[in-house]
């Protein structure tokens, strides 16, 4: 998620409204496949329906998505940037954006159901759960809050000259330089912790150590690449974790 600064509106007129009922239409659709996909591999790895932490994890990220449809459908270029971004991302980008954006998530589900379907770890109280959906739902929203501040929040890491790329000091931003990826290091080990997963937990650490790596990476070709970044550096001095790093 390369995260940057507003530009003017690359649409405008009668073609905006069609491209933003395309997009949500396409967006309503992938919601759906994407909470079907998710609840089938939580349900099938788990072998049972009868989990209620599970349902209260999809209902979360179900909400979570939902919002961030509704941000991104009123930004058709964003829309268009995050589905087909152009071949111009860096090519280190692909195997790590690979692992934090599905592989990962994927792996995390199927550990945490086979992790209930067997048993591996212990048991953990209901106010543990109740602490992980608040860790993944906490997640979601921060991601969200950095979507609707940054119009150039891409799914892979490129310098947008194509869409006047700026930096961004506003939302989150204002307190970490990477506040998406900070959303993904704390939705990621709360889902664990939800579901009562250890080995989950374990997956999500290992994810996240992916994640931190890109950040570095990603924050290196900025301060190299985007006008105006090292100077934001200075003032914001923080890439994830503000007063740690």
């Amino acid at each position: 998620m390369t995260e940057q600064a507003p530009a003017p509106d690359l649409f405008s007129g009668p073609g905006q409204a069609a491209a933003q009922r395309r997009g949500l239409l396409v967006g309503f659709i992938r919601l759906f496949v994407t909470t079907v996909g998710w609840g089938a591999a939580l349900f099938a790895s788990a072998g049972t329906l009868a989990w209620t932490a599970a349902w209260g994890y999809l209902a979360i990220m179900t909400a979570g998505l939902a919002v961030y449809l509704a941000i991104i459908s009123r930004r058709p270029d964003l829309m268009a940037e995050r589905r087909n971004p152009p071949a111009d991302a860096k090519q280190w980008d692909r195997p790590l954006v690979a692992i934090v954006g599905i592989i990962g998530p994927i792996a995390l589900l199927l550990v945490c159901g086979l992790d209930r379907r067997f048993a591996w770890s212990p048991w953990l109280s209901p106010w543990w759960e109740a602490a992980g959906l608040a860790l993944a739902g906490a997640g979601l929203a921060l991601s969200n809050w950095a979507v609707a501040s940054n119009r150039f929040f891409s799914s892979v890491v490129r310098i947008q000259r194509d869409r006047g790329h700026h930096v961004v000091d506003t939302g989150p931003y204002r307190f970490v330089r990477h506040p998406g990826y900070l959303a993904s290091l704390v939705h990621m080990p709360g889902v664990a912790v939800a579901l009562g997963s250890l080995w989950g937990l374990l997956v999500a650490t290992v994810v996240d150590l992916v994640l931190v790596l890109r950040t570095a990476l990603e924050d290196r070709t900025l301060a190299a690449e985007l006008e105006g970044y090292a100077e934001y550096a200075g003032r914001v001095r923080y890439r994830l974790v503000p007063g740690l790093w």
